[in-house]
């Protein structure tokens, strides 16, 4: 008799050791589960961000980065309506060699405006890309076409002055 309660003792120890290593288990596998997860929200974070500057990052041409700037800041304030559009065709078909040019300028600054949610992004983007590609003047040039575009159109739009002040200060000019 003590001899089958010494077994069942071990057998319920055994049973209870079992059943803590099973739950230790199960809880480990779950925080690797949760770790995985978060790493995963981390990385695909990353991969959206660099996607979404993609369209940026393509840009190669003085004329293109100009419309796409000009076209992004003008749609923070709603899409841009065609009649708009025409006024950002005609300044941009000022500082373009072709018609052609001009038309696939202000198609990708359409589609590339819509592709990066942020503003602040373009302009930290592209201001410094113009800044090395234009002479002071026509970068003052760059601000009088977007107070052009920001005056035209259906209803004059008021351009924030945190966006003027940081396109400003990316284009190289002195801000106080």
């Amino acid at each position: 008799m003590p001899f089958l309660i010494a077994i069942l003792g071990l057998l319920g120890a055994a049973a209870i050791w079992w059943y803590r290593l099973k739950y230790m288990s199960d809880a480990a596998r779950e925080v690797a589960d949760v770790v995985g997860r978060v790493q995963g929200n981390i990385r695909r974070k990353k991969l959206r961000n660099q996607a979404a500057l993609s369209p940026l990052t393509a840009i190669d041409d003085p004329v293109v980065a100009a419309a796409t700037l000009i076209t992004a800041i003008v749609s923070e304030h709603g899409p841009v309506l065609p009649q708009r559009e025409a006024i950002i065709r005609e300044v941009i078909a000022r500082i373009a060699d072709s018609p052609k040019k001009t038309d696939e300028a202000v198609v990708y600054a359409k589609w590339a405006a819509t592709q990066v949610d942020d503003t602040t992004i373009v302009i930290d983007k592209l201001a410094p890309f113009l800044r090395e590609r234009l002479d002071p003047h026509e970068r003052d040039d760059l601000l009088t076409m977007l107070d052009r575009i920001a005056q035209g159109g259906e209803r004059s739009l008021r351009i924030a002055d945190q966006r003027m002040l940081r396109l400003r200060q990316k284009l190289g000019f002195e801000v106080n």
